[in-house]
């Protein structure tokens, strides 16, 4: 029988295309996929990561908790985009009592924004945890390694009125790139490698590079599958909502419109893979000793047509989808394996949301 854990988390994924819901139940035999599900979103709700239309989105939030007949009101979400900074920086070692104020003056040289304007966390990164010949370096001349994540106040505001006008309770408030690399750990065996996480959404690209489990390197850029709906509108003259028709193959078209949806494709896709190779080049000039093992793919864009294979030949190393669901126990009589395999990247951050708990930093 599942153990009903008080302080279990529902992973809310609130993208800028669609709302990911997650429930994951932790039992004698592992982790149970309890729930699963998404509901899509009106263009415009949400923009770049700022809530625009607070009741739409708090609409669609109620159905699928409803819809998927949820009681569990404590949530975990996430923050992405130009108003979240992730950075590691090297600071002089302190005592405990010296830390905060030290980190807040740091901080202030690497936050583009005004540090009154940001809610601040960090986590001190041990040396067991990164084990470069940079990091040894630092220990031994009295160095540490802290990782700072700093997010814009509004911004976070925002989502904790969201999810109160909800009647929920933000147990929670991620990064997208953490918890994709929850997701990703939780699903793969072997994480002691240097991994690249590769997320497209419909408004961003976000990329995670981990080494032992830890983020070395995070970049989020605006890029994303909403380009090639704009490629589109604008190619073949038409709204939004066709234009959407036309991507997902929706839309039979002729010889000559296949050659114009081609170019579309092809022109976006390249763009992103020239961000994603100048990301990796810029690892690897400021982290010579590091290789990369592989790229892992998730989000609702990371499946267009040609993207996976052309972005394996420009870097050169091995590309795969991640599948957060390969860590968790299926009931086959409850989830289709084949709609869970379809769903999958865009499942990403909804399942390494809902492996936080209550309490959780």
């Amino acid at each position: 029988m599942p153990i009903a854990k008080k302080n279990q988390l529902v992973g809310l994924d609130i993208g800028s295309h669609a709302i990911k819901l997650v429930e994951i139940e932790d039992s004698k035999k592992g982790k149970i996929l309890k729930n699963f599900g998404m509901i899509g979103l009106p263009r415009e709700a949400i923009v770049e990561g700022s809530i625009r239309e607070i009741e739409i989105v708090s609409a669609a939030i109620k159905n699928l908790f409803k819809n998927l007949k949820i009681k569990n009101k404590n949530v975990a979400t996430s923050v992405s985009g130009y108003s979240v900074i992730v950075k590691k920086i090297s600071i002089a070692k302190r005592e405990d009592s010296e830390l905060e104020s030290t980190i807040q003056e740091e901080a202030e040289q690497y936050i583009p924004f005004d540090i009154h304007d940001v809610n601040l966390d960090y986590e001190i990164l041990s040396a067991e945890e990164d084990q470069s010949a940079e990091s040894e370096e630092k220990t031994q001349s009295g160095l540490m390694d802290v990782m700072l994540v700093a997010a814009k106040k509004d911004i976070v505001e925002d989502y904790v009125s969201l999810l109160q006008i909800t009647g929920l309770n933000p147990a929670v408030l991620d990064v997208d790139a953490f918890a994709l690399q929850n997701a990703f750990e939780s699903s793969s065996e072997k994480t002691d490698e240097c991994y690249a996480l590769v997320n497209v959404g419909a408004e961003e690209l976000g990329i995670n590079v981990i080494k032992n489990g830890v983020s070395i390197f995070t970049r989020d850029s605006s890029f994303g599958g909403f380009q090639i709906n704009e490629g589109i509108m604008s190619s073949f003259e038409v709204e939004y909502d066709e234009a959407e028709k036309i991507k997902l193959g929706g839309v039979k078209l002729e010889e000559k419109d296949r050659g114009k949806l081609e170019e579309v494709l092809t022109s976006v896709i390249s763009g992103w893979v020239n961000e994603i190779k100048r990301a990796l080049d810029f690892l690897i000039t400021t982290y010579p000793d590091q290789n990369i093992e592989k790229v892992l793919l998730s989000g609702g864009s990371c499946r267009i047509p040609g993207f996976q294979k052309y972005l394996e030949m420009q870097i050169d190393l091995p590309v795969e989808e991640l599948n957060p669901f390969s860590g968790l126990q299926i009931n086959e009589k409850v989830f289709d394996p084949k709609y869970l395999s379809y769903m999958a990247p865009q499942a990403a951050v909804a399942v390494g949301l809902a492996l936080r708990s209550t309490g959780d930093k």
